[in-house]
């Protein structure tokens, strides 16, 4: 891959910056945190990371309730700690990809606070969304839309008036239509790819064009029509007129700025976001979605090949990330094989591991990751994953802070257990996290799976993910994929470029192991055979 087209075959781990490394002791992770850790990114050999946001905000979402999209929040550092982390990155050979949050700012951002101080009708409110209340004094919202997170999506603001939130009320829609809007992302992704970032990752990227006439249809009515693209909320065609327009500022820089889209839209229809004059690649999280299957990860795999193909993009592999159960735990559960919404109905049961085949769900989850790094495309890793880490689902009430746990009791725990701060060493109040408490409560078991433990130990997770990654880039011979057929519905095998093959057991018995040199198992060998819930590479 040349520095242009880096981004095509990456292995790309995410890092939630509050969670990461905490190097003042406030027990809040922080960019210096992220950059004392790089030693750490380059021997497990990741290309790139991508953090999530790490700007101003009140944490009414995690950070995705961004004050102000072109600065550090001064709890986790400043501007000149952003650029000691890239460039110590940089020196690392690690690329950088930040966050975007377009589809709404905070209820804290200045232009909204200007909105709120100006009247209806005014220029400040028409860069978001808002309506006119309905009844006779407008006490009544404009709709009966309901909020992701629970509750109405609009909200008053005390003059008639209402003010659209697809997520928190602390995250006003903003209102694409408007120019204002246009102009001061523009300058955003200018500002950070300026400071040496090499990549955005676009949250909601299916969500930013909209088209809300004065009737508003109801909530029934809006999931009656059909997502091809005029719809009035999600996915619309127009969206892409906007990514045109990015696309434009990412091509003055050199090597050209890359992006990633998240966008939850239909298969056949996410090549338009990864599409070479919009933001080049999108997330293809069906993997994620999956029953730890040979059928259905090999119909997966296929179908999203074909459409990075057709995009001229490549694909895109993930298994877990800051929003969903750890894929260890998911994997482990009774009768779920990787089920999320099995996933959550275990965290509305208690969320305790005893339910939780621990043992087969992180043998399954350390088949399924190597599977990963063996197709072309780029793999999207998630920090604590390389540990082995599992779900904590159990976390007291007072200890969560996601908001879909307080606007959804009863339906929605929320994202909090795959949040909590990872363990770097085995002993400390915060397992290494920090000299002090971590912000969200770690479990005593945390410190055997904690870095400095399985940095000794060699089948460890963390050591099979730094010789797979180490492999996977000296194997990188193209983004070619050629099946083999196996003679079993619960294996699955293809060959890669360079005469190398990956075989997956996803049965409950072991199959044949091929004729050749095994250069990593994810579980050891046993009398020839490739054991149940693993994966193997084979050269030759």
């Amino acid at each position: 891959m040349t520095d242009e087209t880096w981004w095509r075959q990456a292995a790309v781990y995410q890092i939630y910056p509050r969670s990461f490394a905490d190097s003042n002791g406030d027990g809040l992770g922080d960019l210096p945190g992220v950059t004392s850790r790089v030693p750490y990114l380059k021997e497990l050999g990741v290309d790139a990371v991508w953090l999530s946001p790490f700007y101003p905000s009140a944490l009414a979402d995690g950070g995705y309730d961004v004050d102000d999209y072109r600065d550090v929040d001064p709890r986790l550092g400043t501007l000149d700690d952003f650029d000691d982390m890239v460039a110590a990155l940089h020196g690392a050979g690690i690329k950088v990809i930040v966050d975007i949050v377009p589809n709404h700012t905070s209820d804290r951002h200045e232009w909204f606070v200007e909105a709120l101080a100006s009247p209806k009708g005014s220029p400040a409110r028409d860069r978001y969304i808002f309506r006119d209340g309905t009844g006779p004094d407008g006490s009544e919202p404009p709709a009966d839309w309901q909020s992701t997170f629970g509750g109405p999506a609009w909200h008053p603001v005390g003059d008639g008036q209402w003010y659209y939130h697809f997520f928190a009320r602390e995250q006003p829609d903003l209102n694409w239509h408007n120019p204002d809007v246009h102009a001061d992302f523009l300058t955003t992704l200018r500002f950070w790819s300026d400071r040496g970032v090499d990549g955005f990752r676009i949250d909601v990227a299916n969500g930013l064009a909209k088209n809300l006439g004065q009737e508003l249809p109801s909530t029934a009515e809006l999931a009656a029509m059909p997502l091809d693209g005029s719809h009035p909320l999600w996915d619309r065609d127009d969206v892409h007129d906007i990514y045109r327009e990015w696309r434009t500022v990412f091509n003055e820089y050199t090597p050209a700025r890359f992006a990633v889209a998240e966008a939850w839209v239909e298969a056949d229809r996410r090549s338009r976001y990864a599409s070479a004059d919009g933001l080049g690649q999108a997330f293809n999280f069906d993997l994620l979605r999956a029953d730890f299957d040979a059928c259905q990860f090999r119909d997966i795999i296929a179908v999203n090949l074909a459409l990075a193909a057709s995009a001229g993009s490549s694909s895109t592999w993930v298994l877990s990330n800051h929003d969903v159960i750890r894929h260890a735990t998911r994997y482990g559960l009774p009768d779920a094989n990787g089920s999320i919404d099995v996933g959550r109905l275990w965290l509305l049961g208690g969320g305790s591991l005893d339910d939780v085949d621990t043992g087969l769900g992180l043998r399954r989850a350390r088949a399924a990751t190597l599977l990963e790094l063996a197709l072309p495309g780029s793999a999207y890793l998630y920090q604590g994953e390389e540990l082995g880490l599992h779900e904590v689902g159990d976390l007291a009430p007072e200890d969560r802070q996601d908001p879909t746990y307080f606007r959804h009791p009863g339906v929605d725990v929320g994202r909090d257990g795959c949040r909590v701060p990872i363990p770097w060493t085995a002993e400390g109040s915060s397992f290494g996290f920090g000299s002090g408490d971590a912000h969200m409560p770690q479990p005593a078991w945390f410190g055997e799976r904690a870095v400095s433990v399985q940095d000794a130990d060699p089948d460890s997770s963390l050591n099979l993910y730094r010789e797979a990654l180490r492999l996977r880039r000296e194997l990188q011979g193209g983004e070619d994929l050629e099946w083999v057929e196996t003679g079993s519905d619960d294996v699955l095998a293809f060959r890669r470029p360079g005469e190398w093959l990956c075989v997956t057991n996803f049965g409950s018995g072991p199959c044949p192991l091929p004729a050749g040199e095994v250069l990593i198992s994810s579980a050891p060998i046993v009398d020839g055979q490739v054991p149940a819930a693993t994966t193997v590479w084979v050269r030759g």
